[in-house]
């Protein structure tokens, strides 16, 4: 069987949908008659007897459902589904699944078939992880709503063991602890992410394994521990501070806000703009925080924005602060009830928005919580304890409000906040490498990775409570893999559960550089890298650019994917050190920006003859507030951005002069200048850092 790709014609027609109705707002017939026009657009001339063949049955089905609406076969629904969710290019995505499903049923014997469904039988989880199920485990499930000390509580247990570990995703399950505590295991139920809490809590080695979040998840863990064999003791949580939604919204006037406030939009463009407006107003810095956002500037953005002794009375944020960042908010102001899913605005979940209302009235401070020497992070977003400190302390009481800006908005606040979420029936499972290995063996190996996948996915057998995690960036990766030559089943794999963000079109190239890199089995040294900007670093900060800014978090996020990557490839992405430190740097640009854009704006306020600059890049400075617009990143990169350590080391045989370093690429002509380093007289290794 040949690679499948769908042939283009030599001329391509307006899409029916370039302007018109949305695609999910049309009649079955419209729609179909819509699909037809798309697919007449690429179907070209084929020689492949089987794809005319599979072309003609597509054909067949698609003149039933358009003379007969209510006979609509399964394929008819699968490419209309697509076509809504996508348009054109997942008509063509999924089109390509459907011919490849074609061949398989004509191909495989029954016995084939029989085999796959036994390899897709991945009822029964807990049977994953044999040398955990050998263990007595004690779970301790500590739920409450938000400001209710439950993980402090997990914490100072933690705090007394001699080997214990704090995880957020990607657990070594293969590694023995004392104790280990996992927060937010509502996350357990995550459309997307929820595999890694399952992963979690089925298979951590831990004597103690201390489980964290909100009240819904009792009956599933209680289900889930059984099942295990593990004893398990539920401790319930009170909010130790009150929180009151205020009687009235800000009626749209920022001019309302006041020092602890902490305004919420779903979109980083909307967060930018009222940052600006409130920055206008106030002729204060104002602090900012969105998932997209390199973790350790969060947290520099948290720092200031809790220190007393600063103008950074206020914070921008987006749902990213629902998890992970302790911050000193008095009150938590919704710009809007509503986000973007990718489709169309839908209401904030209740609890999503009880969870981000949680966060006013916490007092404490991220360095009050957890001390610096206590909590170290690594590449696989763990966070490891191996010391005892009296560093964690308990949340202070205090009155904590929340509101909206606008007043149409408040009302649906109240309804979330006097109402319970929905409980979590199931966990989220993503099959093993061990199923995917051997499912993927029944394939040819021409047969697209992304489709097996899918195959799998659609073929795999569950019990009621668990669910099969969406593969929609699964799909993306695999898909932007796949002309990749020489990779095996195992290193598609790795990148398909890599940290790889392609809402971000800018990754695309670099995901498939370093895919390109693996199937070398070389060339992954980072100046050896075309599709790296590195070039960004020898500009200045350009005051007031959005796209500079863009740029810069985009190449944070590929410094992120690099070193994720060269833990997996040691062989092949050799410049983990240097990787460090230039991701070091990078986030120094990012702070540096948003210090000196906050900085300008506020000359603005004052007359500063800036305000041409800042007007060029940002438009008019007086601007309404309109409702967000979404960001499908923020809650998404606050459950897979990893956290990283700094290193100052470097490796590779790079050479340095006083005060800084070029590091020269003749091949693809980039001078990279860091400054900062002190001179040596010998080229670095391993071994000597500089």
């Amino acid at each position: 069987m040949n690679g499948f790709k769908l042939p283009g014609s030599q001329r391509r027609q307006p899409s029916l949908f370039a302007a018109g109705p949305p695609r999910d707002q049309l009649s079955p017939e419209a729609l179909t008659a819509a699909i037809v026009k798309e697919l007449n657009n690429f179907r070209g001339h084929v020689e492949d007897p089987e794809y005319r063949d599979f072309m003609q049955d597509v054909d067949s089905a698609l003149n039933k459902s358009l003379k007969q609406s209510h006979l609509v076969a399964p394929i008819i629904d699968s490419l209309r589904h697509s076509f809504i969710e996508q348009g054109p290019p997942g008509l063509r995505t999924q089109l390509k699944y459907e011919y490849h499903g074609y061949l398989a049923n004509r191909r495989f014997s029954s016995t084939n078939l029989q085999d796959q469904a036994r390899v897709a039988d991945i009822r029964y989880p807990v049977e994953w992880y044999p040398k955990t199920r050998q263990m007595q485990r004690m779970i301790h499930l500590h739920v409450g709503p938000t400001n209710s000390g439950k993980t402090y509580h997990a914490l100072k247990r933690l705090e007394q063991a001699q080997v214990g570990l704090c995880t957020v995703e990607m657990v070594p399950v293969n590694t023995d602890f004392d104790v280990a505590v996992v927060d937010e295991i509502q996350m357990i139920g995550h459309e997307e992410r929820g595999w890694a809490w399952t992963q979690a809590v089925l298979g951590l080695k831990a004597k103690e394994l201390h489980l964290c979040g909100e009240e819904r998840t009792v009956p599933l863990v209680k289900e889930l521990a059984a099942a295990m064999g593990d004893d398990l003791q539920v401790h319930h949580y009170q909010r130790l501070s009150p929180l009151k939604t205020m009687s009235a919204s800000l009626k749209g006037d920022l001019s309302c806000l006041r020092k602890g406030d902490c305004v919420v939009a779903f979109s980083k463009v909307q967060i930018h703009k009222i940052k600006r407006e409130i920055e206008i107003k106030t002729k204060k810095p104002v602090a900012v925080v969105y998932g997209s956002l390199p973790p350790e500037i969060r947290a520099q953005q948290a720092q200031l924005f809790n220190d007393p002794n600063n103008d950074y009375d206020i914070l921008v944020a987006s749902d990213a602060i629902g998890m992970g960042l302790n911050l000193s908010i008095k009150r938590i102001i919704f710009t809007t009830t509503m986000k973007f899913n990718g489709r169309s605005q839908v209401p904030v979940e209740i609890a999503q928005m009880k969870q981000i209302a949680g966060r006013a009235g916490r007092y404490r401070t991220a360095a009050q919580a957890a001390a610096p020497d206590i909590i170290a992070k690594d590449l696989t977003g763990l966070e490891a304890i191996s010391r005892r400190s009296s560093a964690v302390v308990p949340p202070a009481k205090s009155l904590g409000l929340v509101t909206t800006l606008h007043r149409c908005d408040l009302q649906s606040l109240r309804n979330a906040m006097e109402n319970q979420a929905d409980p979590i029936m199931s966990a989220g499972l993503f099959p093993p490498v061990d199923v995917l290995v051997r499912f993927a063996a029944y394939f040819p190996p021409s047969t697209p990775f992304s489709y097996i996948l899918l195959r799998l996915h659609n073929k795999s057998l569950l019990h009621p409570r668990f669910h099969l995690c969406s593969l929609k960036d699964h799909l993306q990766i695999a898909d932007t893999i796949e002309p990749v030559k020489n990779l095996t089943i195992s290193d598609r794999i790795i990148f398909c559960a890599s940290p790889a963000n392609l809402k971000d079109d800018t990754q695309r190239p670099v995901l498939r550089a370093f895919a390109d890199c693996v199937g070398n089995r070389r060339g992954g040294g980072i100046l050896d890298i075309r599709a790296l900007n590195l070039g960004l670093l020898n500009q200045q900060v350009i005051v007031g650019s959005k796209d500079y800014l863009q740029k810069l978090e985009s190449l944070h996020k590929s410094l992120i994917l690099y070193l994720w990557l060269s833990y997996r490839f040691a062989g092949i992405f050799s410049s983990q050190a240097l990787a460090f430190y230039v991701k070091s740097l990078v986030e120094e640009k990012i702070q540096q920006t948003l210090t000196q854009a906050s900085k300008t704006i506020r000359h603005v306020a004052s007359g500063s003859s800036l305000g041409h600059d800042v007007q060029e890049h940002f438009g008019p400075m007086s601007l309404p507030l309109a409702k967000a617009d979404g960001d499908l990143d923020d809650a998404e990169q606050s459950l897979s951005c990893h956290h990283l350590p700094c290193h100052n080391e470097f490796g590779n045989g790079d050479t340095s002069t006083v005060n800084h370093v070029t590091l020269r690429k003749p091949s693809i002509g980039l001078d990279v200048v860091i400054p900062g380093l002190i001179s040596h007289q010998q080229p670095w290794g391993r071994d000597s850092p500089p």
